[in-house]
């Protein structure tokens, strides 16, 4: 067994090497760029090398600099997480020539299966179902045209060299096929260097689902069930789960041999995933093959007992594998949350900036250390106080959960996210939480055009209905109610003027437009008890019990006897005198007063906020990569005006209506915050 490996990855997925290293005796190597050095990765890991600039193509994409850190430190292996080097085939073969072991599949794998094209080839002579269509690299649009009305409409067009979603369009007609090619071609050319593309049908009410496979260099090859990866958007996977709610054991049985049938076919030595598209009738071809360890890797881990990575570095040492394919567990049910750093309210647009508050839920599981016991799992790179860089990919943490089925894993997920607080910058849990409750999600009846048919106008706060919407006003006087008897506690007070608690409230919801709902909320203690009350708002009751301590963001207690968590802060929205209450992806501000209070506030006159229209305010921190316009220019609704760069993705602002343009306030290379202004219309 290795004495020492480097990871030459950041984040979440270096620090889950590092655990199961620790775990395993073995003494791990971080490397790091200039924005990493205070990460999470490099305070885990036994020694870090520095490797470059903050950028990922002068750090985390150098070669040459990750196997000299191999050779200063002495590290036997490297593990390449995903992303970055992990599918390299030249990197691969650079680190078994310096006589370092990988810890993945042989560079000739990675070969054979990273090219779309020739993969599809290898894939048939495996005997593996693969979509019709045109494997050979296509010369012209006229001919793309040709061969997509030989294989039937719609098909897919995709670029040979694509991922990411970039180099992809689906072509309903010859128009579309014609004007598809084009795109693709450009696309790929310009974001891969390889400007192949080749046609195949497209699936209709497709299902993305993914065969974990496992193969040792003794010829042994085993498959660890599948992965349903449905829920994606923009090509992006949100949520993933296993096993799928959607596929029969046997369709579960031939997709799982075909996989293996395709892994023996290129000697696959290491966790791998070959990913399908299912269609409705569970009919199954074959996409792709990852040669690497996925993202989604822990719900396999919680339902099978394994831990991947331990098996990968066992496997790389040149270790057989310890259990063969009727030795394969499916228990329970696990879920995987992606927590990114982006608003869903802003669609999705990407954010950055310092982790104010990170307080993920407790974990009480980790893959096979507690095989058996159902729970949650939080795999992450950051910290509370850390940093959020521009430079890398926008997650924060991966959250998962196993349950003894579905509807229990479910539940637990809702729960894990009402109790992860995150401060500082936006995160996607509202959506995640939408997705949760919305019925086809629970009902498991979904496919990969989910989130576009659902959220296709983006994602609003009324997309989160809450089943009990005045808990949460209950919730905020019950808390109100706490903060007022530690006050009145307080020594010193003046005699005649101290706080007085009060059992009579009005918790004025509060609402932009000024159109505040008031309702009227009595709070009576149990027993003198103040972590114990009943709360009546209007006609409903609840009975509610909290020890939590004043201050802390989560709120966890019993409601009518049921658990519940949630998320109560003071001084959070527009008014520093209200509380926020969120719970099941659902958020009110509230303002908690005395009935004569409430009245008063009525008489206030609404302040509207300030016109902005004239401004544009960039919408998320980045860089101002380009200023399209100059003062003076007219400009008309939908002409491109600027570009900025922010976590590896370049986001082009738009103007919204004509107008000119007064003053660039903003300069091309600027580091801007959230609401910064870039430039001003007359």
């Amino acid at each position: 067994m290795f004495k020492k490996i480097l990871i030459a990855n950041r984040g979440e997925i270096a620090c889950r090497v590092i655990k199961t290293a620790k775990k395993m005796g073995i003494l791990t190597v971080a490397v790091y760029s200039d924005a990493d050095k205070d990460a999470r990765h490099v305070e885990l890991a036994d020694e870090a090398v520095h490797i470059g600039a903050s950028p990922s193509r002068e750090s985390y994409l150098q070669a040459d600099r990750i196997i000299a850190a191999c050779q200063q430190t002495g590290a036997e292996a490297v593990h390449p997480g995903y992303g970055f080097l992990s599918e390299n085939e030249a990197f691969a073969r650079k680190v078994e020539e310096e006589g370092i072991a990988f810890i993945g599949p042989k560079h000739y794998s990675i070969a054979a299966m990273g090219d779309k094209i020739a993969s599809k080839k290898l894939a048939n002579e495996a005997k593996v179902n693969t979509i019709p269509g045109w494997n050979d690299a296509i010369e012209t649009a006229e001919r793309a045209v040709e061969i997509a009305k030989d294989v039937g409409y719609p098909v897919m067009i995709k670029a040979s060299a694509g991922g990411g979603g970039k180099g992809l369009r689906v072509a309903y007609n010859d128009k579309d096929a014609f004007d598809g090619f084009t795109s693709c071609r450009n696309e790929a050319r310009n974001s891969f260097g390889d400007d192949r593309v080749f046609i195949e049908k497209f699936v209709e009410e497709p299902r993305h689902i993914e065969i974990q496979v496992l193969g040792d260099s003794h010829g042994n090859v085993i498959y660890l069930n599948e992965r349903e990866c449905s829920i994606q958007r923009r090509h992006q996977k949100v949520i993933e789960e296993a096993p799928s709610p959607f596929i029969s054991e046997a369709t579960r049985k031939a997709m799982g041999e075909q996989a293996v049938a395709l892994a023996k076919a290129v000697n696959y030595q290491s966790a791998g995933t070959v990913e399908f598209v299912v269609g409705k009738d569970q009919s199954f071809y074959f996409l792709e093959m990852n040669t690497r360890l996925q993202v989604e890797h822990p719900v396999t881990e919680a339902i099978t007992g394994l831990d991947l990575v331990e098996l990968m570095i066992r496997v790389a040492a040149g270790e057989k594998l310890p259990l063969a394919q009727q030795d394969v567990k499916r228990d329970g049910w696990a879920i995987e949350c992606r927590i990114n750093a982006e608003d869903p309210f802003r669609n999705f647009l990407p954010s950055t900036g310092r982790l104010v508050r990170f307080q993920p839920p407790k974990e009480t599981m980790f893959s096979a250390d507690t095989r058996h016991l159902y729970g949650i799992r939080v795999d992450t790179g950051v910290y509370d106080g850390g940093e959020i860089p521009m430079f890398y990919d926008s997650m924060i943490a991966k959250l998962i959960v196993h349950g003894r089925d579905r509807a229990h894993a479910i539940a637990l997920m809702r729960e894990a996210l009402n109790g992860f607080v995150i401060r500082g910058i936006s995160s996607n849990i509202p959506f995640q939480a939408a997705l949760l409750a919305h019925p086809k999600f629970v009902s498991g009846e979904f496919n990969t055009g989910f989130i576009a048919e659902h959220y296709g106008k983006g994602f609003h706060a009324e997309d989160v209905p809450h089943d009990d919407p005045d808990f949460l006003v209950a919730l905020a006087a019950f808390m109100h109610r706490r903060y007022r008897a530690r006050a009145s506690g307080i020594s010193g007070q003046l005699e005649g003027h101290g706080v007085k608690v009060g059992e009579q409230f009005v918790v004025v919801v509060l609402d932009d437009e000024g159109e505040h709902v008031h309702k009227r909320v009595s709070v009576t203690d149990f027993h003198g008890q103040t972590g114990s009350s009943a709360v009546a708002v209007g006609d409903r009751n609840y009975k509610i019990d909290s020890k939590a301590s004043l201050g802390s963001i989560r709120v966890e207690g019993n409601v009518n006897g049921r658990a519940f968590i949630a998320q109560v802060e003071r001084g959070a929205g527009k008014n520093p005198l209200s509380l926020r209450v969120s719970h099941n992806g659902t958020q009110i501000e509230g303002l908690v007063l005395s009935p004569l209070g409430a009245r008063l506030l009525k008489l206030m006159p609404f302040k509207a906020p300030p016109d902005l229209s004239k401004f544009l305010m960039s919408p998320m921190p980045g860089l101002l990569v380009e200023v399209s316009v100059k003062p003076g220019q007219q400009v008309q609704a939908g002409e491109k005006l600027a570009v900025i760069e922010a976590m590896k993705m370049e986001n082009v602002l738009f103007a919204t209506q004509d107008g000119v343009v007064a003053s660039i306030v903003a300069a091309k290379g600027e580091s801007l915050s959230v609401d910064q202004v870039i430039m001003e219309f007359a």
